[in-house]
Parts: C-alpha cells; sequence; structure tokens
C-alpha cells in the first residue's frame, strides 16, 4: 500500500508583492473616504495653512525683506518654506490617526485578518499624502493670487512641489512610529509637535539663515527642513539645485530606511 505524500507550503511570513499592493489600496480608500464623510477634517487642515502665508506674508513680509537679495519679493522666498512646513505639520495626523485606531480597537481587528501588516501603516500615510499633494495645490493658489511665481519655470516648480510632498510623506512615517508608540490621539497631536517646532522654525523656512545669531546659524543650516525648503526655492525660483536637492534626497532616504521598519516592527507589538 502506497501513502501519499502531500506537501504543504510553508509560510514565508512575507506577503506577495501584489497582496501587499492590493491591501495597501485598500486602506489607502478606507481613509480617504472618511474625508469624504467628514468634510470638516479636511477643511480645518486647510484653513491654517492658508492662514500662515497671509499672515507671515502680510505682517512680518515688510520686516524681512530688507534681509532678502535685492529684488527678491518675500513671498516667492516664503511660499516653498511654507509649503514645507505644511506638509510637515500634516504629517502629523498620521500619528493621530493610527493612535485614534488604535484606541477604538480597529488595529486589534486589522491584526486579525488576512492582510499584510504594512498594508495598514502604508494605507494611512498614503492617504495623508493624496491629502498633502490637495493642500500643497490649494497653497500655491493663493500663493499665486498674492503674487508667487514660479521663476524657474513650471516643469522645475512642480518638481519642487513633488519635493515638499515626498517629504511629508518620509515624516508621515515617523509620525506613524510616534502615534503607534504613545497609542492615544491626545497624546500623539503633542508629541508630534514638540520635537517638530524646533525644526520648522530654526531652519530657512521663515527667514534667511543668515539673519540669526552665528551658534544657530550652524543647526539651520543642517537642518533637513532647511536643505528641502532651499531645495524646493531653486526649483521655483532658480538658482544652484544639486546640493540642496541631494542633500534632501539623503535625507528623505534615510528617513525612509529608519522609520519604515521600526514603524513596522511597532505595528507587530501593538496589543
Amino acid at each position: 500500500m502506497t501513502t501519499a505524500t502531500i506537501t504543504v507550503p510553508k509560510a514565508s511570513g512575507r506577503a506577495p508583492v501584489s497582496w501587499v499592493v492590493s491591501d495597501a489600496t485598500a486602506m489607502t480608500k478606507r481613509n480617504l473616504l472618511r474625508y469624504l464623510r467628514l468634510p470638516n477634517l479636511l477643511v480645518f487642515s486647510t484653513i491654517q495653512p492658508v492662514m500662515f502665508v497671509l499672515l507671515f506674508a502680510y505682517v512680518f513680509g515688510g520686516a524681512i525683506k530688507s534681509a532678502l537679495p535685492p529684488g527678491v519679493k518675500y513671498i516667492n522666498f516664503l511660499m516653498p518654506g511654507i509649503l514645507v512646513q505644511t506638509v510637515i505639520f500634516g504629517s502629523t495626523q498620521t500619528g493621530v490617526g493610527l493612535a485614534d485606531d488604535l484606541s477604538r480597537g480597529m488595529i486589534d481587528r486589522f491584526r486579525s485578518l488576512p492582510m499584510a501588516r504594512s498594508a495598514v501603516l502604508a494605507g494611512r500615510t498614503l492617504s495623508d499624502t493624496v491629502r498633502n499633494v490637495f493642500v500643497v495645490l490649494l497653497m500655491t493658489a493663493v500663493g499665486s493670487a498674492i503674487g508667487f511665481r514660479f521663476h524657474g519655470g513650471f516643469v522645475p516648480g512642480a518638481v519642487g512641489l513633488g519635493v515638499a510632498v515626498l517629504f511629508g510623506l518620509a515624516f508621515s512615517w515617523i509620525s506613524a512610529l510616534i502615534g503607534m508608540s504613545v497609542r492615544d490621539p491626545e497624546a500623539a497631536q503633542a508629541a508630534g509637535f514638540i520635537w517638530i517646532f524646533p525644526l520648522v522654525f530654526a531652519s530657512s523656512v521663515f527667514v534667511p539663515v543668515q539673519t540669526m545669531p552665528q551658534w544657530l546659524q550652524v543647526f539651520a543650516r543642517n537642518n533637513p527642513i532647511s536643505h528641502t525648503a532651499n531645495a524646493i526655492r531653486a526649483r521655483t525660483q532658480g538658482g544652484p539645485v544639486w546640493h540642496p536637492l541631494w542633500l534632501t534626497i539623503l535625507w528623505l532616504a534615510g528617513i525612509l530606511v529608519v522609520f519604515v521598519p521600526l514603524s513596522v516592527n511597532r505595528y507587530r507589538q501593538a496589543a
């Protein structure tokens, strides 16, 4: 009598790439649908950036323009920095959203489903990136209405906007790790902003670095937010671009390489 041998495939612990993409797409749609059902979330996330543009342009523009090179309008200096600030502030919503899902038990439900573990985080970061695209376009329109122009050409300017969106995506993964760690929406919001404020304001986002004290200039010149703002300025206004651009790319790659696996691992440990 011959006994048939049944070969059982071994679980590799990794889902096929097609499954990961499909699951991440489903989670992205789930998060985007929330904006359609709760439009106030999108409305209030766009009011603050518009207020920053108008307030800094009209309240601080007169005082700061004397520190700019001759012929440079403050709105053209300001807008690239404001775009970076907007996507960075917007990235904190990734951590808040994940902490909210954790507190309501949604993460436990997702973990019980046969889906890629990275899909929940990827879906969250991608949906927030889509929101950032909308906000960046809106901000560009508002800036154009008060004098902002792409002096470097439309295509280089569009590339600059893309750099801003990608930078926000990278910071969303940092925010994801924070949200999964603190596990409470209010704590995630506080923890997400407390370290971002020094990075944003001690940078070239709002003022030229040379106007700062010498000791602060050292930090501001090596700040990833300064590199990104300078790269976007070079793309939208013209000028040397490769030095700030490759530094921005290095920061983007470094953040993703470090925080994507850390966030996925933290998700696996979430109870």
